[in-house]
């Protein structure tokens, strides 16, 4: 399937629509099922990789049924039981992370499949973190196939990879309460802060405290409990960014409703670097409005985006059209995503005439003229949606397998739809 892009023929003035923050609904659900009774997740997302912990969660033997946008969530309070068939994970690196460490906790073993390209993103810290509390886990040497050996989960000090993804941290944090001794994790490398940030939070949501020690260690007491909560589930800024990174290329106006000061999300940061690039940002009690109206008239940027990595594909698609040369820091790690996130933004992007290097731990613009062309995004829902908005700018747009974005973001083609048609999101 190919999808084909409408330029827009004038600035847009709309409301934007995102759904509920993928990150902090995949927590929560973690969090609410080893509490012990019922939790309500108020305007979760309805990604495909949250359907995919939702579905791994029942599998285990805890209940979470839709009702409207909320998820309803039956904790069984640290109870979790070893199913009879794998679990299928797809190509949700976040699910299969977080599942795992939940699976350190059944009667029995708990296995794991995944697919695409599940098999080459990085899975072998979590596994060393879980060993070292006692949990006997590990990759299968055939497939993309995962094994937990649950009820072994003794606790104690682990070290943590950190520079590969934040994932294996939060994952181990979230489980340590349910450990059989006092748990203790010290981070290796450079860790994604505003995920730990997220994760500790939705932990104190749920009434459970981590301690930051002064050497850079977190501890987790044994025997703390979640309790049961109603959360309401931030919309996902990193969605988002994506159309006010639109409104930026295209000109105009675009608001959203949320409240900007609450956020646990580090991708909220994309306001700041909007501000950098010229744009006029007003925030209020419930609203954040984007004003844009000097498209294409911005100068380029170098800037680091360790603790921002999901920005990098929409703001890579914004800096094609900065009138000087721009360049992104900081993000060697966007290898092991969906894609090689990094190779695939330069090789598809030079496509269309774009001047894109790529560079140890980033990449580096220029300005350069740029013509229409069908884009591959490698079955990558982040590639898909940045290629999209250039397609508002740049005539002769399509984008390949435009049904990868249900994995973040399943209205995203609706909203963009009617932005080609000069509407509301």
């Amino acid at each position: 399937m190919i999808r084909s892009i409408t330029p827009g023929g004038r600035p847009i003035n709309a409301e934007i629509r995102v759904p509920g923050s993928k990150s902090i609904t995949n927590r929560a659900l973690i969090c609410a099922a080893l509490a012990g009774g019922e939790s309500v997740l108020q305007k979760a997302s309805d990604s495909t990789d949250t359907l995919l912990m939702v579905n791994g969660l029942n599998q285990l033997g805890i209940l979470v049924r839709k009702s409207g946008s909320d998820l309803i969530v039956e904790g069984k309070g640290g109870r979790v039981y070893a199913p009879r068939f794998p679990i299928p994970v797809g190509n949700a690196g976040t699910t299969l992370r977080f599942l795992m460490g939940l699976g350190a906790l059944a009667d029995g073993p708990v296995m794991f499949e995944g697919a695409g390209r599940m098999s080459e993103r990085p899975i072998e810290p979590l596994i060393d973190a879980l060993r070292e509390l006692g949990t006997e886990s590990e990759a299968l040497d055939f497939a993309a196939r995962y094994a937990v050996r649950g009820g072994s989960f003794q606790g104690g000090t682990a070290k943590v990879v950190g520079n590969l993804s934040s994932q294996f941290l939060s994952t181990m944090l979230m489980v340590a309460p349910y450990a059989k001794a006092d748990v203790r994790l010290e981070p290796e490398g450079k860790v994604s802060d505003p995920y730990i940030s997220m994760t500790i939070e939705v932990m104190k949501k749920f009434q459970v405290e981590v301690e930051r020690e002064s050497g850079g260690s977190y501890f987790v007491r044994s025997g703390s409990r979640y309790q049961p909560a109603t959360m309401e589930i931030e919309s996902d800024f990193s969605s988002a960014a994506i159309f006010f990174c639109a409104a930026m290329i295209t000109g105009g106006d675009v608001r959203m409703n949320v409240r900007e000061q609450k956020s646990l999300q580090g991708d909220i940061g994309i306001l700041d670097i909007l501000r950098r690039l010229g744009s006029n940002v007003r925030t209020g009690d419930d609203q954040i409005e984007l004003s844009c109206h000097g498209a294409g008239s911005y100068s380029g940027i170098d800037i680091n985006l360790r603790d921002m990595p999901d920005l990098v594909p929409c703001l890579v698609s914004t800096l094609l059209f900065a009138n000087s040369r721009s360049r992104i820091r900081g993000v060697e790690h966007l290898r092991f995503k969906e894609s090689d996130r990094l190779e695939v933004l330069c090789s598809e992007l030079q496509k269309l005439g774009a001047s894109i290097r790529l560079k140890d731990d980033g990449v580096e613009i220029d300005p350069a003229p740029l013509t229409g062309a069908k884009l591959n995004p490698h079955d990558d829902h982040r590639l898909a949606m940045s290629f999209a908005i250039i397609g508002l700018k740049i005539p002769g747009i399509s984008i390949e397998n435009p049904e990868c974005v249900g994995k973040s973001f399943p209205g995203f083609w609706a909203g963009l739809a009617a932005w080609e048609r000069k509407e509301a999101t």
